[in-house]
């Protein structure tokens, strides 16, 4: 489950933190929890029951008479009120189109209005996993298959990693929490999954040391014998061939295992599966799954104090 900061969390339901902060107190419906950095950290149930609450406010209901109804009761009543996932999806799936069709033939104004005006106007994690992985993944197959030149898959990769980038830097920098190290393999220079990773641990709170695309091992070990993170996370876009990998998995976790717990993530890691599993190192099949192991960090840290 996400875990969102205040502002977030204003962001995302219109209320303002002042607001947030006197139900939380007064009405005792809401159940942040405390980030190694002392930070509230509010879960998605809190964000739903915040956006429910706000809608009953708006038709005329009061905030008094709704606490009564007891947390439990009001997510359940958000639950049954809330829009469904198909009509997202398909709105989604049709911007999707539209920038892609804006590609060939390349309309560079099209494509950048419909792209920003987008990502602007929903919360980031849903443009990130909704949009822009997405279009990374097709613009990359439509190069792949040969309908789509070079030149443009690098412009839409640029064009969203400037949107992470700029994501990123709004995030305030942890000072506590687990350490986490995100990096791509030797010469592999596509880094937006490991992008996307390294943004999902700074919204958790992490301490992240992003090292991005084509990291040598010799670098990794020595970066994680100085930082000695609490995990490294290598993203595996595409399987290597069997003697590439059997080498490089086998060096990875000679490099990194002494210092670090060691996981890895992507359509790569996925087909690499058995031989991660050979020596031991987990296979993140879906950022769900990565973000358990970070609520796990992050609750470690914590007890760590």
């Amino acid at each position: 489950m996400n875990t969102h900061r205040i502002q977030r969390v204003a962001k995302l339901t219109g209320l303002s933190r002042d607001v947030i902060r006197v139900w939380e107190r007064r009405f005792e419906i809401l159940k942040p929890i405390r980030g190694a950095n002392r930070y509230r950290n509010y879960s998605d149930e809190d964000v739903a029951l915040l956006r429910f609450l706000k809608e009953q406010l708006d038709s005329g209901c009061s905030i008094g008479e709704l606490s009564k109804l007891g947390r439990e009761e009001l997510l359940s009543r958000a639950r049954a009120s809330a829009p469904q996932v198909s009509f997202v999806d398909n709105a989604f799936s049709r911007l999707l189109q539209e920038l892609l069709s804006s590609l060939n033939p390349f309309n560079r104004v099209i494509f950048e209005k419909r792209l920003n005006g987008a990502v602007a106007v929903i919360p980031f994690e849903e443009a990130l996993h909704g949009i822009l992985l997405p279009l990374q993944e097709q613009v990359g197959q439509l190069w792949h298959d040969g309908h789509l030149d070079v030149a443009i898959e690098h412009y839409v990769t640029r064009q969203i990693q400037q949107k992470i980038f700029s994501a990123m830097n709004q995030l305030p920098v942890a000072e506590f929490g687990a350490k986490v190290v995100v990096a791509c393999p030797p010469g592999e220079e596509h880094d937006i999954a490991a992008f996307a990773v390294a943004y999902r641990c700074r919204v958790r709170g992490c301490r992240v040391h992003y090292l991005g695309a084509n990291v040598p091992l010799g670098s990794l070990a020595k970066l994680c014998e100085e930082v000695e993170p609490d995990l490294t996370i290598m993203s595996f876009p595409v399987a290597l061939s069997e003697a590439d990998a059997a080498e490089l998995v086998q060096t990875l976790a000679d490099a990194v295992r002494p210092t670090s717990d060691l996981a890895v993530g992507g359509h790569g890691a996925l087909a690499m599966r058995e031989l991660f599993m050979k020596y031991n190192i987990t296979v993140l099949e879906t950022f769900a799954d990565l973000d358990h192991r970070l609520d796990r960090l992050m609750r470690q840290a914590v007890s760590r104090g």
